[in-house]
């Protein structure tokens, strides 16, 4: 009998410890992330990038990561100096070059794969690597640097002052400052070619008046394609963009003759004959996919049937386009028959998939999956062959997490229908009652959906239920849907977030009405502003990296005049009732929602200005209110900030509704 006990006991035990459990904040710190697949010329492995978090929680520690695409062996580590990334192959096979922080500062480095250390080939002082790419026969690299233009050599050591200098930052441009960069400096970006042999670089275009890049080698070699906005106004935030070929061997410059606007992200066809480019006429028009003719400059348009943006545009041969973009909470890859100019989803109709690489016959892809249960892991696919999964660094993790699906469906408002995802609480039953979050994303553009999103899934495990929409002026859906939101924030994103509310509590009676809650970032902070001027239905809000005051905004972010004009169809002396009319700021003594505000003191998107603002009329007003100041951090930080403040993020986050649990 107490053998049979103890057994029963032992048994008892282990099914205790193998019962998931809910996803809590710190176990962030155990995430493995991986980024940047590059497929082999021959398809036989991936190159990629593996980042875990240090000791510290401070720093993330990345490395290149080398796996075999039949499967026949584990992955494996090829480098360890815990800041490498970019990894790029030979065309023959045979080396990777990347970037790495190893040594003195950001250098490319080389390393061959069939033995031997991996060694710096740039030696640079005064320029910032912001890509490269191999040349088709191996002996070169093309780099974008970003580097003063007068300096003559990005190698030479710079100079010592030989008095002391003012710390000032003369501003001239409209454009002068960045999220991550802060006040931006007289570095352009521009094309340089590396010689691999003497290792010496060579300047092919710079200039102090503009920023040349997205540049590609032409299939045999001889001439270089970039992109350019080399207007008057290129600095000033215009919408000018051209195309231009670079011919190596004289260095003859020509501008092609693209559709008026913007030209972007050039690729070559295989044969070299055309290029294939993104075109927009204006801010808030349309994008189009545009093949230009290089023997007569004809412009065409193709994928005539296709409603979407690309993220991302390949030719991997003759007659098929691939392109990535957001469809309906998704990110397929689509495949364009270009004899047919007919669009069709080649894979992942339902999850994320991105970061594509293709073998040198063009038949073979590496890429990165993921959804709402799965972090990105690498991919591979050969022809039409069923996909296979290559690594699995956070299996053992996630099968210890009670993860839960996203539930689509769609809603009515008052010109339509939109998308919502519903997330269930862990350990849902029939019968409770469980209170609701809507979560507000930003953008407004982008999309929301079946990608690895923890936040989502922490407030699950705590509790809640999650529902968004990718409401109208989100990507994914359409240009009519997209563009609906054009000079009327907080008019149909408003209309649309407070639909997606009132759909799911009618459709499920388990969620209480009473204990309602509400947070978002950027866009979805400005929201979280705005409905709580408008309702008082939220028992707590979270309002984060948000916009309280258009005016103050329009002012201090690193957004240009020109910007904030297209957005709200004029300037503040223009349409100053717009701005001010849409100001949460303007109806702040209407609120009564106990407000937490997250922000960051290096946020160039949104200024710390924008939650101090908020915190002030709260606080004037007596409403319940607290401010976290993130020191140091920018607009990115539930993204990629220091892993240990974004973590504290998320726990103010469940502490600030836990504190309000409502009636």
């Amino acid at each position: 009998m107490i053998r049979l006990l103890l057994a029963c006991t032992l048994l008892f035990s282990l099914a205790l410890q193998a019962a998931p459990r809910g996803m809590e904040p710190d176990d962030y710190y155990r995430f493995v992330f991986v980024a940047d697949p590059q497929l082999a010329p021959d398809g036989s492995q991936v190159a990629f990038v593996h980042s875990t978090i240090a000791n510290d929680k401070r720093k993330r520690r990345s490395n290149l990561w080398l796996v075999a695409t039949d499967g026949s062996s584990e992955p494996r580590q090829l480098t360890f100096s815990d800041g490498d990334r970019s990894p790029r192959w030979s065309p023959d096979g045979r080396k990777l070059a990347f970037i790495s922080g190893r040594g003195e500062g950001q250098q490319l480095h080389l390393l061959p794969l069939d033995g031997g250390e991996a060694r710096a080939i740039t030696r640079l002082q005064q320029a910032g690597i912001r890509d490269f790419s191999w040349s088709p026969d191996g002996k070169q690299l093309l780099l974008t640097l970003s580097v003063d233009p007068e300096l003559p050599d990005p190698n030479q050591q710079p100079a010592k002052a030989e008095q002391p200098e003012a710390d000032i930052v003369v501003i001239r441009h409209a454009l002068y400052k960045s999220d991550g960069a802060g006040y931006l400096n007289e570095r352009r970006s521009g094309l340089w070619l590396l010689d691999l042999a003497s290792e010496e670089l060579t300047r092919l275009t710079g200039d102090a008046r503009w920023h040349d890049h997205s540049a590609q080698f032409s299939p045999d070699g001889r001439q270089i394609v970039f992109a350019s906005d080399r207007s008057a106004d290129a600095l000033e935030g215009s919408m000018q963009q051209d195309l231009f070929v670079l011919e190596l061997s004289n260095q003859q410059l020509t501008r092609l003759q693209t559709l008026p606007g913007q030209a972007s992200t050039p690729h070559w066809s295989p044969d070299g004959r055309e290029l294939l480019y993104r075109h927009q006429a204006d801010y808030f028009e349309p994008e189009h996919l545009v093949i230009h003719r290089l023997r007569d400059g004809h412009n065409r348009r193709i994928a005539n049937d296709w409603d979407r943006s690309a993220s991302s545009l390949h030719w991997p041969e003759r007659g098929r386009v691939l392109m990535g973009a957001d469809h309906l909470g998704s990110r397929p890859l689509f495949e364009l028959n270009l004899r047919r100019d007919r669009t069709s989803i080649r894979l992942s109709e339902h999850g994320s998939a991105g970061s594509f690489s293709f073998a040198a016959n063009g038949k073979a892809l590496s890429y990165l999956w993921q959804d709402e249960q799965q972090l990105p892991e690498v991919w591979f696919q050969q022809g039409n062959r069923a996909p296979r999964q290559l690594t699995f660094f956070n299996q053992d993790l996630l099968s210890e997490l009670a993860l839960q699906p996203l539930q689509p469906f769609w809603f009515e408002h008052d010109q339509g229908q939109s998308q919502g995802f519903l997330l269930k609480p862990v350990g849902w039953q029939a019968g409770q009652s469980y209170p609701l979050i809507l979560n507000i994303k930003g953008g407004p553009g982008g999309m929301w959906g079946h990608q690895w999103f923890h936040e989502f899934q922490m407030m699950a495990a705590a509790g809640y239920a999650v529902v968004f929409t990718n409401y109208r002026g989100s990507t994914g859906y359409g240009y009519e849907h997209q563009n609906a939101v054009h000079a009327d924030y907080g008019g149909v994103d408003y209309r649309d977030n407070m639909a997606v509310l009132d759909a799911v509590l009618q459709a499920n009676d388990w969620l209480d009405p009473a204990r309602l809650y509400i947070t978002g970032g950027s866009h979805g902070g400005f929201l979280t502003n705005w409905i709580t001027t408008q309702t008082d239905r939220f028992t707590a809000a979270v309002t984060q990296r948000s916009v309280s005051n258009w005016l103050s905004e329009a002012g201090t972010q690193q957004y240009p005049p020109n910007s904030m004009r297209r957005e709200f169809a004029g300037t503040l002396w223009q349409n100053f009732e717009l701005y001010w009319g849409r100001s949460p700021l303007k109806y702040a003594d209407r609120v009564q929602t106990p407000t937490l505000i997250i922000h960051s003191t290096d946020d160039h998107i949104t200024p710390i200005g924008q939650g101090e603002e908020w915190f002030f009329a709260l606080k004037a007003n007596e409403v319940p209110v607290e401010m976290v100041v993130f020191k140091g951090e920018g607009h990115s930080l539930s993204r990629n900030g220091t892993p240990v403040n974004l973590v504290e993020r998320l726990k103010r986050i469940l502490d600030w509704f836990e504190r309000h649990p409502g009636t």
